[in-house]
């Protein structure tokens, strides 16, 4: 069982102007696939050829393999960021709008501090919204570091490497962050990563 490359949720163009259709096609056809035809011919003829990707992170992160846990690992979080983006984003409701709410004060609130940690993070990375210990908090990690190296369950997060922002915003970190949050982030999903309460399983063939 091959890791597959997760499809988009979405048409290529549905984020235009705030993520162009290049850019979808760029970041999830071609750096997303690398990552995943590197995984795939990482684990061919091994113990791990029949495992979901989530388990092959696990036996990298335990084998010190970084080869693999870069790739696979980049695999997960491409995944998972692309069902973090919505084309139309509706607010938070529910469970999801409370814990906000009790968590930040407001989602706007959260909004900036998302935006404002993305934006101070150095070179390449991910921010993400997590939920730890009945609270809601906002986390970095560097490079390829996964969902393993936070402190809870990841609710969205947003990619912070140059090719996810480069072609519609060159080097203007913060524009791209401040248009993902306040109007293309999928908190439809947040809100099912909340209710589910474990770890979101990225798409098998």
């Amino acid at each position: 069982m091959a890791i597959i490359l997760s499809p988009l949720p979405y048409a290529e163009n549905a984020l235009t102007p705030i993520l162009s259709a290049a850019t979808l096609q760029t970041h999830h056809g071609k750096h997303h696939r690398t990552y995943v035809d590197r995984t795939n011919s990482a684990i061919a003829d091994t113990d791990l050829a029949d495992q979901p990707l989530e388990t092959i992170i696990a036996a990298a992160r335990a084998r010190s393999d970084t080869a693999l846990l870069n790739n696979s690992a980049q695999t997960w979080n491409h995944g998972f960021y692309w069902h973090s983006l919505s084309p139309a984003g509706a607010p938070p409701q529910g469970d999801l709008a409370a814990a906000i709410e009790a968590s930040f004060g407001s989602i706007l609130a959260l909004k900036v501090e998302l935006a404002t940690q993305g934006a101070a993070h150095f070179a390449s990375g991910w921010v993400w919204l997590v939920a730890r210990d009945g609270t809601l908090v906002v986390e970095q990690t560097h490079d390829a570091a996964s969902y393993a190296d936070l402190t809870g369950n990841p609710l969205l997060v947003i990619d912070l490497w140059e090719h996810a922002y480069y072609l519609d915003h060159r080097n203007v970190r913060p524009d791209y962050l401040k248009a993902i949050v306040t109007d293309h982030l999928n908190w439809d999903f947040a809100a099912e990563n909340l209710a589910r309460g474990t770890l979101w399983d990225y798409p098998s063939a």
